[in-house]
């Protein structure tokens, strides 16, 4: 009997127990979810999403388009995305491609049945946008693009056939929109490139959407100097066709030096960047660590070099509130100057902060007034700043 009342106290002190570590335990973190019945699907892709705990309505959202031969998991896991989305409180929507569709899981960038606004995987990835501003409460003018390689070509296809859905967007080791119309030309689009000229590119993506007059989204190119599958001439060539479209000179208007061997160039008022990462093959640069700068994991087609993810995150305007050098003081938001044509200099960033165009904050230069960052504070690196209005200049002359 002794026995069987000291096995039932037992017992019941292990339930209570239980019951006090099942209460103490953390809500069980967000993970990749696959969604069904996303709306009109005509592309036949699938739907993955990424809502952080505690996501507040209104957050902004980014589309991830994986390369040939990934999926949704790999790319979400590996690219990095994920650290920030949890630091600053975004969504991620992650379409997978269908074997169905691509023997190797491309994304079909080069049909033109896919490309095109209202058809295909286009509309089928435009679709998920659509459910996510519905059924996560997603601002609809915060929504962003970036993908790798052939997900990298459909990023610009994105861009380009839904201006007025994507705020901004980056093409990693991409592809021009509408380089190839088939699979028979697609692979002169990868290597050697074709070249177009800037109006010739333009006009390509201007007719994706005829009769557009609206905003057009902010573009990020990245590509790898040693990239062999998808050569770098691509590159320029998304500049010359972003830069078109968006009415600027491609020439930059300052050139910054980054880490991982990395130079960024800014055209026009910062609305398109060209990141060139030195020696890099091909594939999403990522820079494992815990830094606030890093993010990813090295894998196959993951290049450990800079972390992308965090300077298109904060290019893209996602990091309110975010720790990090590269974020400016939040402490009196610029007002918007009128759009008159002040003087125009073109000097270093430590020159700028002494003369008081810009300032400095933790190594870091930002243009005063609009807080635009300008890159290290040094005698090295040089930018153009535009004067708008009173105390109030913008990169780019």
């Amino acid at each position: 009997m002794t026995r069987r009342i000291l096995s039932l106290c037992a017992a019941g002190a292990a339930l209570v127990v239980a019951a006090v570590l099942a209460l103490a335990a953390p809500a069980q973190a967000a993970q990749l979810t696959a969604v069904s019945g996303f709306g009109s699907n005509p592309g036949n892709l699938a739907m993955y999403a990424y809502r952080p705990d505690n996501l507040p309505g209104g957050a902004p959202a980014v589309v991830l388009l994986h390369g040939c031969g990934q999926d949704a998991s790999t790319y979400f896991t590996n690219s990095g995305w994920r650290t920030f989305a949890d630091r600053w409180r975004f969504a991620l929507i992650v379409p997978q491609q269908n074997s169905g569709n691509n023997a190797t899981s491309c994304f079909n960038w080069f049909e033109t049945g896919d490309i095109s606004r209202g058809q295909g995987e286009a509309a089928s990835i435009r679709s998920m946008v659509g459910y996510a501003v519905s059924s996560y409460g997603i601002a609809a003018n915060r929504v962003y693009v970036s993908g790798l390689s052939a997900g990298g070509a459909m990023s610009a296809a994105m861009l380009a056939t839904y201006p007025d859905v994507f705020a901004g967007g980056s093409v990693v080791a991409g592809i021009p929109y509408r380089c190839a119309t088939s699979m028979v030309n697609a692979f002169s689009c990868m290597n050697p490139g074709v070249d177009k000229t800037p109006a010739q590119w333009g006009d390509l993506v201007r007719g994706a959407y005829p009769g557009y007059s609206g905003a057009r989204p902010k573009v990020a190119v990245w590509h790898g100097t040693s990239d062999f599958t998808v050569a770098s001439a691509n590159a320029n060539e998304s500049r010359d066709q972003w830069t078109n479209v968006l009415g600027v000179s491609a020439s930059p208007t300052g050139t910054v030096s980054l880490g991982g061997g990395t130079t960024m160039e800014r055209y026009g008022n910062d609305v398109v960047r060209v990141y060139r990462v030195s020696g890099m093959g091909h594939g999403t640069p990522v820079d494992p660590g815990s830094g606030a700068e890093q993010c990813g994991t090295a894998a196959a087609y993951f290049l450990d070099t800079i972390c992308s993810a965090y300077h298109d995150a904060t290019f893209f305007g996602l990091n309110t509130g975010g720790p990090g050098p590269s974020t400016p003081p939040t402490t009196a938001p610029p007002t918007t100057p009128p759009p008159t044509g002040g003087p125009c200099v073109t000097a270093t960033n430590y020159a700028h902060v002494a003369a008081g165009r810009a300032y400095q904050q933790l190594g870091y230069v930002y243009a005063r007034g609009s807080n635009q960052a300008m890159g290290l504070y040094n005698v090295f690196q040089t930018n153009a700043l535009r004067q708008t209005g009173p105390a109030y200049w913008v990169v780019g002359c």
